[in-house]
């Protein structure tokens, strides 16, 4: 008997897969009840013995007591596991994170930053973006997260026109290149941005931009006119994903027309450079299982990009009689792949100015314009179309002196694949796209400009890209003055189907 109740005082108490032997080691969960004290207990009894005398019995009957004391405290400890294992779990839902107490309010998240910034991804749903990772608790509640952008590149180009470059990711004007073979390291932009999420509802944003390549100011890239800082987008956003499909924003934002993406590291797409649009308005969407339908009212007269409805005969953008409808459907088809399907319509284009054509100038009548497109992901892969065409021909086509050359409609389509890998050690996408833009009857000068582009860029960070892009353009179709009108010959043009550049670029793009 003796024998027995020793062995139960002095076994370890044991809790789920791990075994407390240090009565000072289990004290360190209180959660847990502590163990018996059985173990000091013999300890002193074994001690008190050889100090006195104590018998047999009397020492039996302790030790009975402690296994006893022992056997009720194991019981409790069993209960109390099987009730936690059995307590039933609530379904996982989305909550948007709630900064605690101490949490700062301004915030850096470079992973969001570079999806913000990309202008190659996701261009005309950046605001949805925001609205999932709310809702996935990504971004949190009642903070400001600030973004910034820097892309440098370097490049070579030849043409076989002189002064001639079709490359359309800086105004190809003869004041900026020169002669048949051109050469450039400089800053192509940089970007601000902060987003402040204010509650579970409100989203303010705002993003600055310095694009002096890109920028409608006169002169040199180096001109001061070129070289300002512009608020590119500011709105204010009112969504919760989590309690509502739908949502809306007001300001200066991306037009909800066609996808615009391309799979290149830098280079767009001509269908970005033909209809991406930006403008100020009004948007309302909706956004559930992968349903995405949007729509925008736009200012009237000549937006900043891509939008013109003439108000009251004028560019004057005095009243809200454009709109964009935008309807895409991402379908899930298995593991790592979906294919997102959409289709949108713009009631006024760009494309409504009579002859000669000069950008922002005032329309008789607007020209609506159509978007298809496709954008399947598979494993590593990812392949998209697009295609746009407006619904009447753009007026300013056709130059009188010229009869021969009918107005036609703008259409512009594109076909290209990414896909990722690593290579030494880094995420690398390898890329090529092809696109066209039609400004032009057939044979005439600005008939088209053709795009094609291979590409690798490789990621030493998530928001740190760098890449090389060969890149040939065939044909030269300007939209300022399109089919003449700025020489004293009225049947000369700068345009030229024949001209043809072949470009190496270099470049980096940094986000934090």
């Amino acid at each position: 008997m003796l024998d027995r109740a020793l062995l139960q005082a002095l076994t370890p108490l044991k809790v789920g897969s791990y075994t407390y032997n240090n009565p000072t080691e289990r004290k360190q969960d209180p959660m847990i009840p502590q163990p018996p004290r059985a173990a000091l207990a013999l300890a002193s009894l074994c001690l008190a013995s050889s100090a006195s005398a104590v018998t047999l019995e009397e020492l039996e009957a302790k030790l009975n007591s402690l296994a006893a004391e022992n056997a009720q405290l194991r019981a409790r400890v069993e209960q109390l596991e099987g009730s936690t294992a059995h307590t039933p779990k609530l379904p996982a839902k989305p909550v948007a994170a709630t900064p605690s107490a101490g949490t700062p309010l301004l915030a850096l998240d470079p992973a969001y930053s570079y999806a913000a910034l990309d202008p190659t991804r996701q261009i005309t749903r950046k605001q949805e973006d925001i609205l999932q990772r709310k809702a996935r608790g990504e971004l949190g509640i009642n903070q400001v997260y600030l973004s910034s952008a820097v892309t440098a590149i370097a490049n070579a180009q030849h043409s076989n026109t002189e002064s001639k470059f079709g490359y359309m990711m800086r105004h190809p004007t003869a004041s900026n290149q020169r002669t048949k073979d051109v050469s450039e390291a400089a800053i192509h932009s940089a970007q601000l941005a902060m987003t402040a999420n204010l509650g579970e509802w409100i989203t303010a944003y705002a993003e600055m931009l310095y694009d002096p390549q890109q920028s409608f100011g006169p002169g040199t890239n180096t001109d001061l006119n070129r070289n300002q800082v512009q608020v590119r987008h500011a709105y204010i956003m009112l969504g919760n994903l989590n309690a509502s499909p739908w949502y809306a924003s007001l300001g200066k934002m991306r037009v909800p027309f066609g996808l615009t993406d391309t799979p290149n590291p830098f280079t767009a797409s001509t269908v970005w450079h033909a209809y991406g649009g930006l403008a100020n308005g009004v948007k309302l969407g909706y956004l559930d299982d992968g349903l995405n339908i949007r729509l925008m009212g736009i200012q009237g007269g000549s937006q900043f990009r891509a939008a013109n409805v003439p108000v009251d005969d004028s560019n004057i953008p005095s009243k809200l009689n454009n709109y964009s409808l935008d309807l895409n459907y991402t379908l899930p088809t298995g593991g790592t792949s979906s294919l997102l399907l959409g289709a949108s319509y713009l009631r006024g284009s760009a494309y409504c100015q009579g002859y000669p054509v000069t950008h922002f100038s005032a329309c008789e009548e607007e020209n609506g314009a159509w978007d298809a497109y496709a954008q399947w992901h598979y494993g590593p892969w990812m392949v998209q179309a697009e295609y746009a065409i407006t619904e009447d021909e753009w007026p300013g086509t056709y130059n009188p002196a010229l009869p021969q050359y009918k107005a036609a409609k703008v259409e512009s389509w594109g076909l290209g694949t990414r896909y990722s890998t690593r290579i030494a050690g880094y995420d690398t996408d390898l890329s090529a796209e092809f696109s066209r833009f039609v400004s032009g009857p057939d044979g005439s000068p600005w008939e088209k400009q053709d795009q094609w582009v291979l590409g690798v860029a490789s990621y030493p960070t998530p928001s740190t890209k760098f890449f090389a892009e060969l890149i040939r353009a065939e044909g030269y179709v300007p939209l300022n003055f399109i089919s003449g009108g700025n020489f004293e010959d009225p049947a000369q043009t700068h345009s030229d189907a024949d001209a043809h550049s072949t470009i190496f670029m270099l470049g980096g793009n940094v986000t934090f």
